[in-house]
């Protein structure tokens, strides 16, 4: 049926009501409808047609993960009658499609409902269906709820003038049923009829109405209502403020998200919940009593006053299981598998090399033009204009293209990204790892150990960085070489380090020790604050490529210009003299004959160009390595991405079932049906009654007397 078809037809049954058995049978059953339905069907031993019983119902709309602590399993039986619409006791493909199709529909939970209620299926529900069906679900020893009070006159009129009620009706009495359920409830505990209750009573009020809809950690929690104010009673002010922020909780989760992600630490103040609050609605305010039990709720436990996300899932989040059970479930897997720990930290670590492996290349690569000229500038000696082959970076940058080419401007470029990548990975690896060892349990680190991991991480790399460097650098310039000296011969990578050894590899490393260690200690630090500080990264605020990069070249340029010096001194030890230049023998050496012959100006050569370089390389480096984090998470982490969605941003336990499933339509479902009684739909076990099984017979209209 096409699109427009379907709408035609919806239209027509909201406005005129249709054959709801022939409308089911004119749509056709998806692909996945099928696999479901066939999945868990049985097969009649006499007709041969495949059907679900109530059992295999149950397997196909109860959540396959749940552990059923709050909803029962054997209470989506309830939803059995629904689907099994000729009362023969097992539902067809046909029945399974017009479930599935009543389930998509985006008021599905109310019609459900409904339709469990309409027993004569004509479009509206009786009062005497509607209490027999109440009456036969509700627990033994339920609190009392008086049909005749003043509210439910409103609703289905009074006992010589009761009415049926159509859709609108039946779901708009049911959406206002479990306020009217707790405020009798509160008058029947309210003895003295002072407007107070024990916390007992008022536990048991919202365990009886309310606990489907609530996370263990808030019923664990619920007799610490009375902490609130200085008595030691619950006022009905308090019942109302804490009903009101449980049928709010969307817009709590909303108001939440909003202000947690302007807070640069991730963490708000009752204040600040309450601002935030202001500036979201226009007239769902929230009172501070409401905003006071929010908040005493989720400190329980940690009594601070700024809370985060993590402390508000404990109250928002329904699927929230306690603290105690979940540590208990993982202890015994962390007793046994203390090798795959290691395992598990080697792999975390292996992981966090490639990426910053490849990070390092992409970065090598889009800055290499640049370093070469570096390089160059460097290398000039001779502070006579006249004995110097280029003026400044932008002449050098033209010559050599006008000279060797723009393939001029790669020369050595793979022995850069094949040894960059190593380099790169262990400075990542190093700083994220000794940040780690000075991080406390709230996730702050001093200035000073900033520096000391990022110095810590500079120096580690130069056993990568020398032997890089000194190959590089020699095959950047020997295309110059080979334009002054005529017959020079193009040496390769392999021939260079041939001929230098393992020794001559690292000739130099005291000048690279001395520029990558106090390059490392200001960038990463300077990085860290400027993403934190500049743009305002936090817990729930991830920033963009264009942001990380922006940091990442901010945070270059000082560290780059500043460590110049040691670069000029590093590059003229590793470079092969030429004839008639000055040998250099050593760091010492290098730094006086430079002053000395070519004044304090030498030492910041190429300043410019290592700024144009270094700032850039790594921003691109670590904005890939970033976002590769995200795109390429490790094995077991979920790709870290921008909330999408209130509960997105709240919920700590994600389901494995998406929002829109069968399982979590089902599951809603009932949740509305138990604002009733949290017995509905359970099994009663005695001599005449089969359950939800037989509920089909039960339904059936009482035979007329005469």
């Amino acid at each position: 049926m096409s699109t427009a078809a379907v709408v035609k037809e919806a239209v027509k049954e909201t406005l005129i009501g249709s054959n709801e058995h022939a409308a089911a049978d004119q749509v056709q059953p998806t692909a996945q409808t099928k696999a479901r339905f066939t999945h868990y069907a049985v097969q009649d031993s006499e007709t041969g047609e495949l059907f679900l019983g109530p059992d295999q119902f149950i397997d196909a709309v109860a959540p396959p993960h749940e552990d059923y602590h709050k909803i029962k399993r054997e209470q989506y039986s309830i939803l059995f009658s629904v689907a099994d619409r000729a009362n023969k006791g097992k539902v067809t493909l046909s029945d399974w499609t017009y479930f599935e199709n009543l389930l998509e529909k985006p008021d599905a939970e109310y019609e459900i409902a409904f339709r469990l209620f309409d027993v004569e299926r004509l479009g509206t529900v009786k009062y005497d269906d509607f209490r027999r069906l109440y009456e036969l679900n509700k627990g033994p020893n339920s609190i009392p709820f008086d049909w005749d009070c003043e509210w439910a006159k409103l609703y289905i009129g009074s006992k010589t003038k009761r009415h049926n009620l159509d859709y609108q009706q039946f779901s708009q009495m049911l959406r206002g049923l479990q306020g009217e359920r707790i405020r009798q409830a509160f008058q029947l505990f309210d003895k003295d009829g002072d407007g107070f209750i024990e916390p007992g009573d008022f536990e048991r009020i919202i365990m009886e109405t309310s606990k489907h809809k609530l996370s263990d950690h808030l019923l664990e929690n619920l007799n610490t209502l009375c902490n609130i104010s200085q008595g030691s009673k619950v006022s009905y002010a308090n019942v109302r403020a804490f009903q009101n922020i449980i049928k709010e909780m969307d817009l709590v989760e909303l108001i939440i998200r909003k202000a947690c992600g302007k807070s640069q630490d991730g963490k708000i103040t009752r204040t600040e919940f309450l601002n935030q609050a202001a500036k979201i609605t226009r007239f769902s305010l929230f009172t501070p009593m409401e905003a006071d039990i929010l908040f005493h709720f989720a400190s329980v436990g940690n009594p601070s006053g700024r809370l985060g996300l993590e402390d508000f899932a404990k109250v928002l989040d329904p699927s929230w299981r306690n603290r105690h059970e979940a540590e208990a479930r993982l202890l015994p897997q962390a007793v046994q598998t203390k090798g795959q720990q290691f395992a598990h930290r080697a792999g975390e670590s292996a992981y966090n090399f490639i990426l910053g492996s490849l990070s390092g290349a992409f970065g090598a690569f889009m800055v290499y033009p640049i370093d070469l000229v570096k390089t160059r500038m460097q290398n000039q000696r001779g502070a006579s204009p006249g004995s110097r082959l280029y003026d400044n970076s932008i002449d050098c940058f033209r010559k050599v293209i006008r000279n060797e080419g723009f393939r001029g401007l790669y020369s050595g470029v793979l022995p850069q990204l094949v040894g960059v990548a190593p380099e790169k990975a262990i400075k990542l690896t190093v700083n994220d790892l000794v940040r780690g060892a000075f991080t406390d349990k709230q996730g702050n680190i001093s200035v000073i150990h900033e520096i000391i991991a990022g110095g810590t991480a500079g120096g580690c790399q130069v056993v990568f960085t020398n032997p890089l460097e000194i190959v590089k650098i020699r095959l950047q310039v020997q295309g110059e070489v080979a334009k002054s000296v005529e017959g020079a011969p193009k040496r390769s990578a392999m021939w260079i380090v041939r001929n230098l050894g393992l020794v001559g590899l690292y000739k130099g490393a005291s000048a690279c020790l001395l520029r990558d260690v106090p390059f490392s200690a200001i960038y990463f630090p300077t990085y860290s604050h400027l993403k934190k500080d500049l743009f305002g990264e936090s817990k729930t605020k991830k920033l963009g490529v264009l942001q990380l990069l922006t940091a990442g070249a901010i945070a270059g340029m000082p560290a780059a210009y500043l460590t110049t010096p040691c670069d000029v001194i590093k590059t003229r030890l590793q470079v092969e003299a030429r004839k008639g230049d000055t040998q250099y023998t050593g760091l010492r050496h290098a730094a006086k004959t430079i002053w000395k012959e070519e004044g304090f100006r030498a030492f910041f050569k190429g300043g410019p160009a290592r700024i144009f370089r270094s700032s850039p390389q790594f921003g691109f480096t670590l904005a890939a390595y970033e976002l590769l984090q995200s795109v390429l998470p490790y094995p077991g982490q979920k790709a870290e991405k921008m909330h999408a969605g209130v509960a997105d941003a709240v919920s700590m336990v994600k389901d494995s079932v998406g929002g829109d499933s069968p399982y979590t339509r089902s599951r809603n479902a009932l949740k509305i049906l138990l604002d009733l009684d949290e017995h509905f739909g359970r099994v009663k076990l005695d001599a005449n009654a089969a359950g939800w099984k037989a509920l089909p017979t039960w339904m059936q209209t009482p035979p007329k007397t005469a």
